[in-house]
């Protein structure tokens, strides 16, 4: 979760890496910190945001051509100036940070205190670096048998960079279970958690493997395996544009990435959806076509927004293609002992490709002959290399914290994956997949016409905004993103808020419904509509304030809602990639409203890549 930054070349590397930092603060922003070897390793870190690290520096030595930066999402030990990274150890010749978590940190930590080791952190990145420490001060070795030899006794995911008091420009750096991008440059190296820190430098990356030790000087690049065998490193070309991960003249990246998604869904379906020729064309879907045909059941591994837009596929899926569907949290699913046979296919869904939870849960199950398809956002991703086939979607870089443009890409990649096994299976009138792909080919317009007028759900923000609770109600399709709509705006508010099923609201949650009380339905004309309008009427009878996502021309709907957000006519069973973004809007300006960090909210980080 946290994020890693690193330069060797010729620039002065502590502008290079302070930059890299603030492109990576959405993975953690508890404090931040940098290493530089100068003559000596001059470390300076901050609790607080990369911000405050550069008025820390201010006045300081700060020169410099190799250095390692780090921005906490903090696991052990609580925010504060001596829990960030990068830690020293107890020589003082080495700086390292740390993205991960040791498990076995206390098993080494006692050993180190019984041979005299002190520690000034909490954290187990320290106890990491002094256990390498000793390890090549007692073997007399070098720095990389050192990490070496500690990496085997580690337990744990990691990512870790090193730089060393008597090897000026080199950097070490070592991972398993957490992400490691080099950059690659003409006499310079760049490392990050992802690409977004080097994007202006260079375009050729590449992406290190689990076990994998990487010694970067400027001029060279030097990939082992902890059995120190020289691997070839295989360079990669970024598709990335520098102004894909800056603001663009909006106030937030979350704004930014609200207001992308017609062209991000646009993307998604580019060169896959041809609906004048009825024809979905998915390479990874076509390559495991009999498997995934006869399969007897779909599982749907995800966590967070990925697990709603999973969620919400379980209903198209059954729908389409007629196969059983179970949508499991992998953070339960890892640990459970599930029923998993040979030839059950598994759709692992990451905005990142490298949450952590996912990540382990589709080993399991591909260890045990399931048929893995990811669809991921990130190429060259953890997720989409242990994947057999799947579907990159295709939403470019999102900054902001609190998914948004990434959801709805998911769920159009999954809708295109039902339709093309629903023609696979034949279970499915080819007239209804033709309809579908037409409604599906117009869905970027529509989430278009919703964006020019978003004045009513400002307003409707405005009004809320001092609400100490939300309840989001839905039906079918839309279930899902009554929960969608609640988790984005406790992420951004801080207002508590539960999604339900609004035909479980009778059974618990209309207990809470009083004159305070919003109550916002997702109510647009499907075959749920009637029984919706019932328990809309049911909350005003109680007082309850209602907001609704509603069809245009539903006069009955928005005659029983205080306020309406008005989304166009659609098939109910596509009719979430529209009716979220209202949700979405919703939770961002009553969010800015109450004056939240609406890109970086608190205790909360991107990329979940440790338990």
């Amino acid at each position: 979760m946290c994020g890693i930054v690193g330069y060797t070349g010729y620039r002065d590397a502590f502008p290079v890496v302070v930059k890299g930092l603030k492109r990576l603060e959405y993975r953690g922003y508890d404090s931040a910190g940098i290493a530089l070897h100068n003559q000596s390793l001059q470390v300076y870190k901050k609790m607080g945001k990369v911000a405050d690290l550069e008025e820390h520096v201010v006045g300081k030595n700060i020169a410099g051509r190799t250095g390692i930066g780090h921005t906490r999402w903090a696991t052990h030990g609580e925010p504060s100036d001596r829990n960030a990274h990068p830690h020293l150890s107890a020589s003082g010749k080495l700086a390292m940070i740390h993205n991960g978590i040791i498990e076995n940190y206390n098993q080494l930590k006692q050993e180190l205190l019984q041979k005299g080791y002190q520690f000034i952190s909490d954290t187990d990145t320290e106890v990491l670096l002094n256990f390498i420490d000793e390890i090549k001060e007692n073997n007399h070795c070098s720095l990389e048998e050192a990490v070496r030899i500690a990496l085997k006794r580690v337990t744990g995911a990691y990512v870790i960079l090193l730089i060393e008091q008597d090897n000026p420009d080199t950097i070490l750096a070592a991972r398993k279970g957490s992400p490691l991008v080099i950059g690659v440059g003409k006499g310079e190296h760049f490392l990050g958690s992802d690409a977004s820190p080097m994007l202006e430098y260079t375009k050729e990356v590449v992406y290190v493997n689990d076990y994998e030790l990487a010694i970067i000087r400027p001029d060279e690049l030097i990939l082992k395996n902890l059995g120190n065998e020289v691997l070839t490193p295989y360079v990669q070309k970024l598709d990335i544009e520098l102004a894909a991960i800056e603001k663009g003249g909006f106030d937030h990246f979350m704004l930014k990435e609200i207001f992308e998604q017609p062209q991000t869904i646009y993307d998604c379906l580019r060169g896959r959806l041809d609906a004048q020729k009825n024809k979905i064309t998915l390479s990874g879907i076509e390559q495991y076509a009999k498997e995934i045909c006869s399969a007897n059941r779909i599982i749907m591994v995800a966590c967070g927004t990925s697990w709603h837009a999973g969620l919400t596929a379980e209903y198209i899926f059954e729908e389409c293609c007629r196969i059983n569907v179970e949508v499991e949290y992998a953070s339960e699913f890892r640990y459970r002992n599930p029923v998993i046979h040979p030839g059950d296919v598994i759709i692992a869904i990451s905005q990142s490709g490298e949450t952590a939870d996912t990540l382990v849960a589709i080993e399991n199950a591909k260890a045990k002959g399931a048929i893995i398809l990811g669809v991921v956002n990130v190429v060259g991703s953890s997720i989409a290399r242990i994947s057999h086939a799947g579907a990159y979607t295709h939403a470019g870089p999102e900054i902001g914290v609190a998914s948004t443009k990434a959801f709805t890409a998911q769920l159009a990649v999954l809708s295109m994956m039902a339709l093309k096994i629903a023609q696979l299976r034949g279970t499915m009138p080819a007239e209804r997949i033709s309809y579908l792909l037409s409604e599906l080919e117009e869905i970027p317009g529509k989430v278009q016409q919703i964006l020019n007028d978003i004045a009513p759900i400002q307003s409707i923000a405005e009004k809320y905004a001092a609400a100490r609770d939300f309840l989001y109600l839905g039906r079918g399709y839309n279930f899902p993103v009554a929960l969608e709509g609640a988790l984005k705006l406790k992420e951004i508010s801080y207002i508590h808020a539960e999604g339900y099923p609004a035909a479980e609201m009778k059974h618990g949650p209309i207990a809470l419904v009083d004159d305070q009380l919003p109550v916002v339905f997702v109510a647009t004309r499907d075959s749920y509509h009637e029984k919706v309008i019932s328990n809309m009427q049911e909350i005003k009878a109680r007082k309850g304030k209602v907001i609704a996502v509603v069809s245009e021309g539903d006069e009955t709907a928005i005659s029983l809602s205080e306020s309406a957000m008005i989304v166009p006519v659609c098939d109910e069973m596509l009719a979430p990639l529209l009716t979220v973004i209202p949700l979405q809007l919703l939770a961002y300006y009553i969010g800015v409203a109450r004056g939240c960090d609406v890109d970086k909210p608190r205790n909360l980080a991107k990329s979940v890549t440790v338990e």
